[in-house]
């Protein structure tokens, strides 16, 4: 896609690998700078280098989404450094075990910190400069928050919360000219574990499966839309729905 976002500025959390580092690439390419944003300061030095050669500008911000204060000085030294927000792509996410009766306390608590809690700490930050530039909140979604699981439920139930969330928050800035998009990928091949403690490349063979680029370059075009805002982006696998009806 020829699409350019020269001069705005986008943060990406959760961008040290898969998605995130997908959607850095494709932001960069587009013109935009890109904010890199994940706890892995190596793999985030490492993309921020692969990002170099595009014109705009790259920042490496480590941070811990669980962590309120973190995230608090991402936006706020994002701020400093662009002078603004256009794009926050709330990606960084996590699932951790399956069956309810056998999932610890610090499982659970991991997932809704970093699922539920990381996604409010960051849009609750980013709003008011997000507002100023009527610029564009991604909230990564899922299948999962969009039909009942018979596994991983706790997983499930984040990303139910993540659809009402954005849905709602969506409510409340659209007459400030900002634009909110849901992302509902079904499996995609990249380090996200499945129940089994595999990763979804490990699970899936090329071509078996949705890649990162293909999501990304969902989120690329959803942002860069000017006046009209895409509510909700479903990417499956051509035979998704044969295994659920």
């Amino acid at each position: 896609m020829d699409i350019s976002l020269d001069g705005q500025t986008a943060i990406v959390t959760g961008a040290s690998a898969g998605i995130g580092a997908e959607t850095a690439r494709k932001l960069a390419a587009s013109g935009a700078n890109v904010v890199l944003a994940a706890r892995s300061e190596d793999r985030l030095n490492e993309l921020a280098a692969a990002l170099s050669p595009h014109d705009g500008e790259t920042l490496v911000v480590p941070t811990n989404v669980r962590d309120e204060m973190a995230v608090n000085a991402l936006i706020d030294v994002t701020v400093e450094t662009f002078g603004g927000i256009d794009i926050l792509v709330n990606n960084a996410g996590l699932s951790r075990g399956s069956e309810v009766a056998d999932l610890s306390t610090e499982a659970y608590e991991t997932m809704q910190e970093t699922n539920v809690d990381g996604v409010f700490y960051a849009t609750r930050a980013a709003i008011p400069h997000v507002r100023e530039r009527e610029g564009h909140l991604v909230f990564l979604g899922s299948f999962a928050g969009q039909y009942p699981r018979s596994f991983n439920p706790v997983y499930a139930a984040s990303k139910w919360w993540t659809r009402g969330f954005a849905k709602s928050v969506a409510a409340q800035v659209g007459d400030d000219g900002v634009g909110v998009t849901v992302i509902n990928p079904a499996e995609v091949r990249s380090e996200f574990q499945a129940t089994d403690g595999r990763t979804f490349a490990e699970v899936f063979e090329k071509g078996e499966a949705s890649e990162p680029r293909e999501v990304a370059d969902a989120i690329v075009f959803a942002v860069s839309r000017e006046r009209s805002s895409l509510s909700e982006i479903d990417i499956n696998r051509r035979d998704k729905f044969a295994d659920n009806f």
